[in-house]
Order: structure tokens, then sequence, then C-alpha cells
């Protein structure tokens, strides 16, 4: 009869090679399952680009054209800047046309108004001419200075 003689170290060598088949059935496992899960995030990736592409164009489309009508309406502002300075620069010319004539017409509306005072109080030509002008001078310069506070007040 054959006795076999089973010693510590063949355990060992029993149990280290059950060990490592297990281990290496593992590592198939796991191999196997990390290819499965590669294989469906490649094809995650390929839908996510099939689908996000096309939207990623859409959105570039519509940027473009958003940008298109915001420089339409850049030089909408544009023209509407440039109608309001010309307004403000015509009505700046009609006032200056009209100030000067104002002001003399006052002054001397002011300038006669003193000028018969004075003759009526004094009965003197020369002292009522000379009253009428200081007057139309003082009534020119008041005006000039309320339209230039007012000029300030607006601005």
């Amino acid at each position: 009869m054959l006795v076999a003689a089973f010693s510590w170290g063949d355990l060992w060598r029993l149990a280290l090679a059950v060990f490592l088949l297990a281990v290496g059935l593992s590592l198939a496992y796991l191999f196997i399952r990390l290819g499965e899960t590669v294989g469906r995030l490649s094809s995650l990736v390929k839908g996510v680009e099939r689908e996000v592409l096309p939207v990623i164009s859409k959105v570039g489309g519509s940027v473009d054209r958003v940008n298109g009508q915001l420089d339409k309406v850049d030089q909408i502002t544009d023209s509407a800047v440039d109608a309001v300075e010309s307004v403000d620069t015509a009505i700046r010319a009609v006032s200056m046309a009209i100030t000067r004539p104002i002001q003399k017409i006052t002054g001397f509306a002011a300038g006669v108004s003193y000028g018969a005072a004075e003759f009526k109080a004094r009965r003197d030509w020369r002292s009522a001419v000379q009253a009428g002008k200081e007057a139309a001078a003082r009534r020119e310069q008041e005006l000039a200075e309320e339209l230039r506070d007012a000029e300030r007040s607006v601005h």
C-alpha cells in the first residue's frame, strides 16, 4: 500500500494554490464586469455625443441670431442717440435765435416803462432816457441770468 505522506509544507502549498486560484477567479470576474462597465460607458458617451452635439449646434445658431438682433438694436440706439443730438442741436439753435431778441424786447419794455415813470416824476427828458437805458440793461442782465439758471437745472 502506498501511504502518502502529507506534511505541513504540503498543506501550506495546497492552501496557497487554493488562495491563488480564488484570487485568479475573482480577478477574472472583476475584469469581465469592468469590461461590461467600460462597454456601457462607451455606449453612454456615444449616445451623449449623438444627443448633445446637435443641441450645441442649435444653441450656437441661436446665439448667432441673438447677436445679429443685438447688432440691429445697437444700430437703432445709435440712430436714436443721433436723432436726439440733432433735436438738441436744433432746439439750442432756435433757443439762441429767440433768446437774444426776447432779451432786447423785454429790456426795451422795461426801459420804456422806467423812462416814462422817470419823465412823469421829474419832467426831465435826459434823466428819463438815462433811467430807461439803465432799466433796460438791468432787465436784459436779469433775463440772461434766469436763462442760465434754467439751463443749469436742466443739465
